[in-house]
């Protein structure tokens, strides 16, 4: 195994039965290379993001998903221009240098009011980036959000198969119009983002690796993955959560693949494993996620069941993620953490 993982350090890439090799791979090595060409790029510096869960709404309706449209259980909300305008604030101070507007699909906010907020933050904050996570946009769209000041754009693809993308979602959902998204994004400028579950329902090791080959093609600045969680209220509740060890070998193979990338260690790692983001950081992450939504904001923004931080406000929030990665050896950096191409 080992002449498996040097060989992915050199050349960067694999076979697809290589790559299915590593993926189940039980050799520390792994992560131990993953970790030493993190620190060989970044140092022990982790990026910090804060996430501002700005509404609940949204349109879709995909299966997985505890925000979907078909769930009658959520309490909505929608969060006001000033109230994000707040949390930004708060994050500011505490030395959040880029902020991360997320929320569903939600047609409320109207390109106008979404351009107004973006060039507001960037006009008051001139030292912060600012990344979306909107879903699907038109280009249109997308470009008018960059040209008033947005720099970053996450957009998970969840599965690069288009046979398993029909099992996640809706037939008025496509994979194709998911990836038309994410190119016309890097044509338009954005650091892009994209990402997928491991684990999610129907998934097979030749899905992750697909999913590698897509990344590969790509070539994003950020990747996001994350186990996948069941929701109670959405159609696969009874579904058996993502693997540990399968998504921090994810994260391993990625940062071998792509030294330079921007790679979380997300929160859905630290609500299936107590130091799961240590974890992940430990596999080769660099980028860790605070909240700064309202509290009484986060405890109905439920993508999964038992999500964590959801009763914390932001200064501890920020305390507790510095204190875990001091403990791993790393420090938090203020600073905005942008993508450097090599």
């Amino acid at each position: 195994m080992k002449k498996l993982i040097d060989k992915l350090e050199a050349e960067k890439n694999l076979e697809r039965e290589e790559f299915k090799m590593l993926l189940t791979c039980e050799d520390d090595y792994l992560h131990e290379r993953a970790r030493a060409v993190r620190e060989s790029f970044f140092g022990n510096q982790i990026y910090m993001r804060g996430l501002i869960e700005f509404t609940n709404y949204c349109k879709n309706d995909c299966y997985y998903c505890g925000l979907r449209c078909g769930n009658s259980d959520v309490v909505r909300y929608r969060l006001t221009f000033e109230q994000i305008l707040e949390c930004c604030a708060e994050g500011h101070e505490l030395g959040f240098r880029t902020f991360v507007l997320q929320g569903g699909e939600d047609p409320y906010y109207t390109d106008d009011m979404l351009a107004d907020l973006c060039s507001t933050i960037k006009a008051t904050y001139p030292d912060c980036a600012i990344t979306l996570s909107l879903g699907e946009r038109s280009y249109d769209s997308y470009k008018r959000l960059f040209d008033a000041g947005a720099d970053r754009y996450l957009l998970r693809q969840e599965t690069s198969s288009d046979e398993h993308y029909a099992m996640l979602h809706p037939p008025e959902m496509t994979l194709s119009a998911r990836k038309k998204c994410l190119w016309d994004l890097k044509e338009i400028g954005y650091q892009v983002g994209c990402g997928f579950m491991v684990g999610s329902p129907g998934q097979t090791l030749d899905h992750l690796v697909d999913d590698l080959f897509f990344i590969k093609e790509l070539d994003p600045a950020m990747v996001g993955i994350g186990p996948f969680i069941p929701h109670k209220s959405s159609p696969y509740a009874e579904e058996k959560q993502g693997d540990l060890r399968l998504t921090l070998n994810c994260l391993a193979i990625l940062r071998l693949m792509k030294p330079n990338l921007l790679l979380p260690a997300t929160t859905a790692l630290g609500t299936i494993e107590e130091t799961g983001r240590e974890m992940g950081v430990l596999a080769g992450g660099n980028v860790v996620m605070p909240n700064l939504s309202p509290l009484d904001a986060r405890e109905k923004y439920m993508l999964y069941d038992n999500k964590i931080c959801t009763d914390d406000g932001a200064r501890k929030c920020r305390g507790c993620i510095a204190r875990r990665m001091k403990k791993i050896g790393c420090e938090i950096a203020v600073t905005r953490g942008d993508y450097v191409h090599v």
